[in-house]
């Protein structure tokens, strides 16, 4: 088992945890214009799985999924818009975006092999990383989110909801 596997599960796991009970109100609640929501941040994620794991495995996404993928740059690193809406990021939403991701990322990052670790991909932003590296940001990334979503909902401001 690899060890981006290991820390990407810890982290994602953290992440997915926080998420947990939030309604459409407190997803897109937005801190300020130019941050991103909570469910924004939570497809954004699942879109880099997905981007990453497509472009490692030479697979053609299409429909929704292309769509998803979109989400690893499209207003995040790019001045594009986000490719969802808030009226569509409801909880479901939301939750089937990251079990998308997750299909698409656990089974390369728990036993990748040899030429995948090799294949050169596009980072999300921008540069040409090797698989190995690819896995190393996958595993990382969700923490980098985590940490941001918890920002905001400790925000002023944020609707608390039933959340304590």
């Amino acid at each position: 088992m690899a060890r981006s596997f290991l820390t990407w599960e810890l982290v994602r796991g953290r992440f997915l945890q926080s998420l947990e009970g939030l309604n459409c109100e407190q997803l897109n609640w937005r801190l300020h214009p130019r941050a991103l929501t909570i469910a924004e941040m939570a497809v954004h994620v699942a879109g880099v799985e997905v981007s990453f794991a497509a472009q490692l495995t030479d697979v053609r996404l299409e429909g929704e999924l292309a769509r998803l993928a979109m989400a690893a740059t499209d207003g995040v690193v790019n001045d594009k818009p986000f490719p969802f809406v808030a009226d569509e990021l409801t909880p479901e939403k939301v939750s089937w975006c990251l079990a998308e991701g997750d299909r698409f990322a656990r089974p390369l990052l728990e036993n990748p092999t040899a030429d995948l670790l090799a294949k050169k991909i596009v980072s999300a932003l921008g540069p040409v990383i090797d698989g190995e590296g690819a896995l190393a940001r996958l595993a990382y990334h969700p923490g980098y989110h985590h940490g941001q979503a918890y920002l905001v909902m400790t925000a002023p401001g944020f609707p608390a909801g039933d959340r304590p």
